[in-house]
């Protein structure tokens, strides 16, 4: 593992040279908008793999993406092979249709302790809510990024991580049934608390998330990436694109239903991704990802 071969990866040609706040965003900037939060391995037949070696081939060589364990596992090794104080945090998900965050953690990312101050790290989660920066731990203070507000909350020693939420203007509304039918004006994203945690305790989840029918991650494909002024997502097989803050504290939303003959063609040209193995797109859950 080569860390010039993953700055290339995701064209990064900054200074490395001095573990700060400014580098370390910079990287993690490159990260979100050359590397997709996608989970298509799933719905083509291959295996998620927890191996950091397997994962850098795969994101890295092969010019793939992953979810949560992929993307903040490799960032982990980068950040500490450039000198950074990272450790790994487990959180919980919170589930809309149940109103409530599971049991057991189902979410890895990272923290970052840089100049006295701890950091979230976290380019894992993809679509609307993925951070933009990296976070400061602090409770309740706002920190308004490009995607929109965010902002923790702590309670007896667990930390809340959501999201308030903009308006969307959605062109063609008939391509979506589901699309901005919610009222909610703040989204709570997962909880989590700052347990240290090591990437073998990531096991359970990264093999049920994969295999269990109630999983979101089997009944929805996913690709998502974050681009200069937005996100794009492919789930299933509409493909959404989307231009934040649009106007007024508005983001833009175009819908599009594709044809399986111009699933191949859109991975590549929207996220830079070739499969090996025949993709078999999936989206029976409601859950609505925006």
């Amino acid at each position: 593992m080569d860390i010039k071969e993953y700055f290339a990866r995701i064209s990064y040609r900054g200074s490395h040279n001095k573990p700060d706040l400014g580098t370390m965003s910079d990287i993690f900037q490159h990260h979100i908008q050359a590397v997709p939060f996608e989970n298509l391995s799933i719905h083509c037949g291959e295996r998620i793999e927890l191996e950091l070696e397997a994962t850098y081939n795969k994101i890295v060589r092969k010019k793939r993406g992953g979810w949560c364990m992929e993307n903040n596992h490799l960032l982990s090794w980068v950040l500490k092979t450039l000198g950074y104080d990272v450790t790994l945090l487990g959180a919980k998900v919170f589930v809309p249709e149940h109103d409530a965050y599971p049991e057991e953690i189902d979410h890895l990312l990272l923290k970052v302790v840089l100049d006295g101050k701890s950091y979230i790290v976290d380019g894992g989660f993809g679509m609307a809510y993925q951070m933009w920066q990296p976070m400061e731990l602090i409770s309740g203070t706002d920190q308004p990024q490009t995607p929109g507000v965010f902002r923790f909350l702590e309670e007896s020693g667990t930390w809340y991580f959501e999201k308030v939420k903009r308006k969307q203007l959605v062109h063609n509304q008939g391509a979506s049934t589901s699309h901005n039918t919610e009222d909610e004006v703040c989204r709570r994203i997962y909880c989590f608390t700052l347990q240290p945690r090591d990437i073998e305790e990531f096991r359970g989840c990264n093999a049920c998330l994969q295999t269990a029918p109630y999983s979101l991650f089997v009944t929805k494909s996913i690709c998502s990436l974050q681009t200069a002024d937005g996100i794009r997502a492919l789930v299933g097989w509409k493909l959404t694109e989307m231009k934040y803050n649009y106007r007024d504290n508005m983001d833009l939303v175009e819908i599009r239903m594709l044809p399986d003959e111009e699933m191949e063609k859109i991975l590549k040209e929207k996220f830079n991704i070739t499969l090996d193995k025949k993709f078999v797109p999936a989206n029976t859950s409601s859950f609505s990802l925006f």
